[in-house]
């Protein structure tokens, strides 16, 4: 028996208790007094009060009403979202094993026990709340805008799986953006960009100086200028490299793959937008949900990979605020966060002028400075960056 954790509360508890000896009553009857005065019935073990109890057996009655509540708020349900299936039946549905949740709810109760004693010597570490914390799902990958006071988070499911009710579709969310930045025809027309830019590095109070070059339909390069070496992305269209100085990175030059390359892709695809809607599929959403006090819309696509990439955008002017895309680990995904800000115009297309990446162990601000557009870039511009050597 569960209980909606709203009321197991004052009157409410002792309802409920004067539920569970009705169900006994009507059920079956009352356990055999196993001396001349039984305890309480809120003492008694939970199995002989209530019907089909499995995972709980042997805890008092008024305890396992406490845990039914734990649950319930561990979850953010009530107590009929696991009880009663479709079988109906009021009160005494509550027995039935109908609802695949409450099954699945058995299971986790072992598992938790489990856990807590091999691993902590049978203290109480790991709760439903460790995981859940009022979720039906446990969330499986970090919210990253958590982690920065001035990157406000955003409270949608972490998979989005269908539009809401009410919402636009994202076709419509997507047609709104490429109007939003200018029109599929002035996007038509801006074929590169070549800016100076400063990056700000989480942690860090001076800006460094850094280079920013794209070129439709997918060509992409950031350098930022740090003391002990340059730090080289760049994305040829097929494949993407990455080159570190010593100082930051002893893996030096490398060829990016799965998750890390879908990503380096999906910049240079957003800096040039008009086939977006090609750029990924399975296309979901939107879902309404804020950024800090601003309505947005979040719509989530499908990688190449399988991986989700979730955008959102300006519910108002339609422009992009927000993308979160993920590269696949052993033990989870592994997000990385672009927020995008102060658009401006550029060759009749509206750019944004700032771009704030935030992925598991760090953060930076790029902010162009000096942008010019449709000029002619050196293909070696996006070949693989020479190994960085250290300032003479």
């Amino acid at each position: 028996m569960a209980l909606d954790s709203r009321v197991v509360t004052g009157f409410g508890l002792a309802a409920a208790m004067f539920v569970g000896s009705a169900v006994v009553q009507a059920g079956q009857a009352a356990p055999a007094a196993a001396q001349a005065v039984p305890p309480p019935q809120g003492q008694q073990p939970a199995e002989t009060v209530f019907k089909n109890v499995t995972a709980l057996k042997g805890v008092p009655a008024d305890e396992f009403l406490g845990t039914m509540g734990f649950i319930s708020n561990a979850m953010g349900l009530t107590c009929t979202s696991c009880h009663i299936g479709n079988d109906g039946g009021g009160w005494e549905a509550y027995a039935s094993d109908a609802n695949p949740r409450k099954v699945m709810a058995r299971r986790m109760i072992q598992m938790v026990g489990a856990i807590n004693k091999e691993h902590f010597g049978g203290r109480q570490v790991v709760t439903c709340v460790s995981c859940h914390n009022g979720n039906t799902r446990p969330r499986t990958t970090t919210d990253l805008a958590g982690y920065y006071q001035d990157v406000p988070p955003t409270d949608e499911p972490t998979d989005i799986l269908r539009q809401s009710p009410g919402a636009p579709t994202a076709d419509q969310v997507l047609d709104k953006y490429i109007q939003a930045l200018g029109g599929a025809q002035k996007l038509a027309g801006l074929t590169s960009v070549v800016a100076k830019a400063t990056y700000e590095p989480y942690g860090v109070s001076d800006k460094l100086a850094a280079e920013v070059y794209a070129k439709a339909p997918g060509q992409f390069t950031t350098i930022v200028h740090w003391p002990f070496g340059d730090v080289t992305g760049t994305y040829d269209g097929r494949t993407g490299w990455s080159a570190q100085p010593d100082a930051l990175s002893p893996l030096g030059v490398r060829v990016l793959a799965k998750g890390e390359l879908e990503g380096a892709r999906m910049d240079a695809e957003l800096f040039f937008p008009a086939r977006v809607k090609q750029a990924l599929t399975n296309w979901r959403g939107a879902v309404p949900t804020a950024i800090g006090d601003t309505d947005v819309f979040a719509i989530q696509g499908t990688s190449a990979s399988g991986l989700p990439v979730k955008l959102y955008f300006d519910a108002e002017s339609g422009l992009l605020l927000r993308l979160v895309r993920y590269a696949q680990t052993p033990i989870g995904r592994n997000p990385t966060q672009v927020d995008f800000d102060d658009y401006r115009d550029v060759a009749g297309v509206k750019v944004p002028f700032k771009r704030t990446v935030a992925w598991q162990s760090g953060r930076g601000v790029y902010e162009l400075t000096d942008v010019k557009a449709n000029e002619a870039i050196d293909a070696a511009k996006f070949a693989k960056p020479a190994a960085p050597v250290p300032p003479q």
